[in-house]
């Protein structure tokens, strides 16, 4: 099994915080695996072998939307991979919270799928048409329908971000129980609001999509590098003075 081997290999392990799932990969952790292995399968750009070039051409051409669905499922794997190692949880709230991921990105996979499809199709101009040889061109989407492809993939991105950010407020009411040390704690609430940020502008794309009535909404993440790296900017310099302070208290303790 994959998570095995990363763990094995210390993969995904962060040296300032002290990994306490450590151990045997837990029957959720099982579950997840096979779920996102699954929600992959969903993704594949054909399950028939060409059996002429062309029919390889028009299968390649939907590798770049499979390419960066897949991606977008790993990222989303890993940061579940890095919150089973960082706190072990395996609780009932734990095993809840996950299962709704599981169902988020499962129900959500062919609209990523359609949607990336449908955007690069739109950036290189290819056509409809180009999908179906001999068959009667056919719009995969009518004007009016994009707000409605907008809202579907606002909701499942908000969803996915919004479940990690319960899951990290979750580790972080069990602070005391979890033994974290005031760094931890910090790298915890970073996190809740690091999700909370990807929630905001999920939420923000629907409502300015459905006030529009346009595509305008998918405009709004473009703000997810500007705000994350505003928090990620607050968040750090928040860090650093908590080292420089229990660094100050440790050189102090040790001159006495």
């Amino acid at each position: 099994m994959i998570r095995e081997k990363l763990i094995e290999k210390g993969i995904g392990f962060d040296k300032s915080f002290r990994m306490r799932g450590t151990g045997e990969v837990s029957r959720i952790e099982a579950l997840s695996d096979a779920v996102f292995g699954f929600a992959i399968t969903l993704l594949v750009v054909s399950l028939e072998v060409p059996h002429t070039f062309t029919e390889l051409l028009e299968i390649m051409r939907g590798f770049a939307a499979f390419a960066i669905s897949f991606v977008l499922l790993f990222v989303v794997w890993l940061t579940q991979y890095k919150f089973f190692r960082r706190y072990g949880l395996n609780d009932n709230f734990t095993i809840w919270i996950n299962a709704l991921l599981l169902f988020v990105v499962l129900f959500y996979v062919y609209p990523l799928k359609f949607l990336w499809s449908f955007l690069v199709d739109a950036i290189f101009g290819f056509s409809a048409s180009a999908r179906a040889p001999g068959a009667t061109p056919v719009s995969p989407i009518e004007p009016g329908q994009i707000p409605a492809l907008l809202t579907i993939f606002g909701l499942g991105y908000a969803a996915i971000f919004l479940v990690f950010a319960l899951l990290y407020y979750h580790a972080y009411r069990k602070r005391a129980q979890l033994e974290l040390n005031e760094l931890e704690i910090h790298d915890t609430w970073s996190n809740v609001a690091e999700n909370l940020l990807h929630v905001l502008i999920g939420a923000l794309s629907i409502v300015i999509t459905l006030i529009t009535r346009s595509g305008f909404g998918g405009a709004v993440y473009w703000l997810i590098g500007p705000m994350q790296f505003i928090n990620g900017t607050v968040m750090g310099k928040r860090r650093k003075r908590i080292e420089q302070r229990l660094e100050g208290e440790a050189s102090a303790v040790a001159s006495e």
